[in-house]
Formats: C-alpha cells, structure tokens, sequence
C-alpha cells in the first residue's frame, strides 16, 4: 500500500511537468527568421512590362537587363558623339531601384580616357536612363524591396 501511495504522490508531481507549456516571445521568433534570411536574394527581381510573360528567375533579371542596355544603346546612337581619339571602354553603372521602382544611378566607374574623350558621358549616361519604361521592384516575402545593380555599358567610338 505504501509503495501505491508513493507511485501515486510522484505521477502526481511529475505529471505537472507535461501539461507546463513553454511561452515563445515573438521577439524570438523574430530574431530566429532573420538568422535564417538571404538578404542577398530576392524572390523576384525588378521588372519591367515587357519581360511579364517570363517565368525563370534568371530569364527575368537577364530581361531587366537587356531592356536596359538597349534603352542605354537607343539613347546613344541618337546621339552626336565626336572624339578626337576612338574609345573603347566598359562603363559600370551601379543602379538602384528603390521598393517604388524608381531607378536611381549610384556611382559610374569609367577609364579617365573616357572621361576626357566625352566629359558630358556621366550626364548623357543619367539622361538615357530616365527614359525606361515603368519598373516592378524587386520581391522578397511578398514585399517589394530596393536592390541594386551593376550594368555594363560598353562605348565603343571610332
């Protein structure tokens, strides 16, 4: 009888023990998700009307691309460049696109013989840019998000 009573008093106090929940603070939860984060992927990148109909992430941001180097391209054959020495230089624009899809031009890195050949190249780079057509930003999570990028702009002059 005494060893029932004893089973008994400790099933009791133990058994406590499984109906203890353990309370989860969201700032927990929080900090947990944000470990885990990419901050350098995004679902989807920023796009543009015409790249709609692809599907591949890839596709999407080789599209985003393209239009944009044509734009750059259209702007610059309508253009009246005159040198006195030909240019052969791979510009890189570091652009922005903010989670509104405004395009903003960060930095140029540009040779220095270029930048003599054609002074008014950073201008006429900025200029040719704000002639895209409407842009999606990027997606992550279901939100929209600002990213950046590094085009290639090649002049070539002879």
């Amino acid at each position: 009888m005494n060893r029932i009573v004893f089973l008994l008093i400790f099933l009791f106090a133990t058994s406590c023990n499984y109906f203890e929940k353990k309370k989860v603070h969201p700032e927990d939860l929080l900090e947990e998700e944000l470990q885990t984060f990419n901050w350098n992927e995004v679902d989807t990148y920023p796009t543009f009307s015409s790249c709609d109909s692809i599907t591949a992430k890839e596709d999407v941001k080789i599209c985003f691309q393209n239009t944009l180097i044509s734009n750059v391209n259209e702007f610059f054959a309508a253009q009246n460049i005159a040198v006195s020495e030909d240019v052969n230089d791979t510009i890189k624009l570091k652009i922005i696109i903010n989670n509104k899809g405004v395009l903003e031009v960060e930095s140029i890195q540009k040779q220095p013989e270029t930048a003599l050949q054609i002074p008014e190249i950073d201008s006429l780079l900025r200029q040719s840019l704000k002639g895209v057509p409407k842009i999606y930003p990027a997606i992550k999570r279901g939100q929209q998000v600002t990213t950046a990028f590094e085009l290639p702009v090649i002049v070539k002059i002879n």
